[in-house]
């Protein structure tokens, strides 16, 4: 089931455009979706609509499923630009949902919502934890090579992986920190913010190191011997990191108003 948070609108998901009209046992959904992932082979689908237009902006809001096959509505694929993409744009024209497919109370989708991103930029955030330094110094040295001491020949790309190794290590504290917090009750919302940030980061520069290490042979963009150039379109993906899930900035703000608490954030 694909998710579809502020329908109508990229990163601001409270400023969503996608409207729910009343029609007394259902509503009348119309709008549009841009990165919604699997929304091609999809069977259902949660989606964000807008249900009071005359409320604020995190208000009016309600949250909602319905049956991908339902008629009106319809997706198109996106290409990134590694060449290949989960994600669609997503079409609601006159869509009927019932009302029986409310989840949580009307106008209140946002409760809701709050709480499933905060579930998703901790998974995108537990990227930062995959493949640490050790085994991204071995892929180096199949490109590079070793020196006489056994280490691998390029003393800054050794220095730079070691550094992620560091920062990955104490990006695998945070995690298991922010669980025990969560297990306990005491875990702030923002925490997965953070998170999400600094994975996003650790992934994307891995992916830089990988690519470094390469050299010219991992700008490859097919054949067998790259795997259809995958260091090369794996690196380009990870430029969306920074963008799913509410972008790096959106983070930021996050992070900077409601765990530092900065005047004017």
């Amino acid at each position: 089931m694909p998710g579809v948070f502020g329908a109508g609108r990229g990163s601001d998901l409270a400023g969503i455009q996608t409207r729910a009209e009343d029609r007394g046992d259902h509503w009348i959904v119309n709008g549009q979706k841009v990165w919604t992932s699997y929304a091609d082979k999809a069977d259902w689908i949660f989606c964000l609509v807008r249900t009071d237009p005359e409320a604020p902006k995190h208000k009016g809001i309600s949250f909602v499923l319905f049956d991908m096959t339902t008629p009106g509505v319809s997706t198109r694929p996106i290409t990134l630009i590694s060449g290949k993409s989960p994600f669609c744009e997503t079409f609601f024209d006159d869509v009927r949902v019932e009302k029986a497919n409310l989840v949580g109370e009307l106008n209140r989708g946002w409760d809701v919502a709050k709480y499933l991103l905060a579930h998703e930029r901790t998974m995108i955030g537990a990227m930062g934890e995959v493949m640490g330094g050790a085994a991204l110094g071995r892929t180096a040295a199949k490109a590079v090579g070793l020196d006489e001491a056994g280490r691998l020949d390029d003393p800054m790309l050794r220095a730079r992986i070691a550094e992620l190794d560091v920062d990955g290590a104490a990006f695998r504290l945070a995690l298991e920190r922010t669980g025990d917090l969560a297990k306990a009750g005491r875990a702030h919302p923002a925490l997965s913010s953070v998170l999400k940030y600094y994975g996003s980061e650790l992934n994307k520069r891995r992916h830089e190191l990988l690519m470094a290490a390469g050299g010219a042979d991992a700008l490859e963009w097919e054949g067998e011997r790259s795997r259809d150039g995958a260091a090369a379109r794996d690196w380009l993906r990870t430029k969306a990191n920074s963008i799913e899930g509410g972008t790096s900035e959106i983070q930021l703000n996050i992070i900077a108003k409601h765990l530092l608490q900065l005047p004017g954030a």
